[in-house]
């Protein structure tokens, strides 16, 4: 699987961007596709206003996790993985027995953006399981990510050498855009535009990129953890399309 986003998707955290300063043969986003779909002839490609890109492979069924995908209302999702409690949430949304991750995740995210008074990190606490999804609003450029605790499903996300976003699974993507830099998508944590990167379980607390260094002095990892001293002034809420445009202040920026 592969998602490319283009720069116009807001507070992408620039830790993302370093290991590209040595990685002089880095490909574009655009490159990145034509080469995923020259490793897989018979992926979907679905392209994006803006920059945006999706790529999926056939589903492989001795994979190690399942995949579910849907598409509502211009809302993209990708679900990987496994929910535990999906009897409970099936009932919470209001949906069928036939409903998959894909769209209970979307559902969660539309009662976000149009009616919940509370803040995101609280429905990601809902989830129980092992998951990652990618979750897309074209009509709002919103996206919305999220790896369970135990980062239980693979998930890697990086900048490429254009600036957009990538995020994917396949270990033959991350290894063209990163060369052997390893990027994981953080486990407890959610990212969304407006918002940024941020600890389900510790919203309070800012989540900073740390840099790991070969012997060579590469960067050979940036693994993202919650810092408990850094604290964030308030908890990002939704209700209304306004307050999915405002970004969280942190103290000292």
């Amino acid at each position: 699987m592969l998602w490319v986003f283009g720069s116009s998707v807001g507070n992408v955290p620039q830790e993302l961007s370093l290991p590209l300063k040595g990685l002089p043969d880095s490909k574009t986003g655009e490159e990145l596709v034509r080469a995923f779909q020259s490793w897989y002839p018979d992926s979907i490609l679905c392209s994006l206003p803006k920059g945006n890109f999706l790529a999926l492979p056939p589903q492989d069924e001795s994979a190690l996790y399942l995949r579910s995908t849907v598409v509502v209302d211009d809302v993209y999702c990708v679900f990987m993985g496994v929910l535990e409690n999906i009897p409970d949430l099936r009932r919470h949304y209001g949906l069928s027995r036939q409903a998959t991750g894909a769209m209970i995740v979307v559902e969660a995210y539309k009662a976000l953006r149009d009616r919940a008074p509370y803040p995101p990190d609280q429905v990601i606490k809902d989830l129980e399981g092992k998951f990652a999804f990618i979750l897309f609003d074209v009509r709002a450029n919103t996206l919305f990510l999220a790896r369970d605790r135990d980062g239980g499903v693979p998930f890697q996300w990086g900048m490429s050498v254009d600036g957009s976003l990538i995020c994917s699974d396949d270990p033959k993507i991350t290894a063209e855009a990163w060369g052997n830099c390893h990027m994981p998508f953080p486990a407890g944590c959610f990212f969304m535009s407006g918002i940024g990167l941020m600890s389900f379980d510790h919203p309070l607390n800012k989540v900073k990129g740390v840099l790991h260094e070969d012997d060579k002095g590469n960067i050979s990892a940036v693994v993202f953890q919650v810092d408990l001293l850094a604290r964030l002034r308030s908890i990002p809420r939704t209700g209304s399309a306004a307050n999915w445009a405002g970004a969280t202040a942190v103290d000292g920026e």
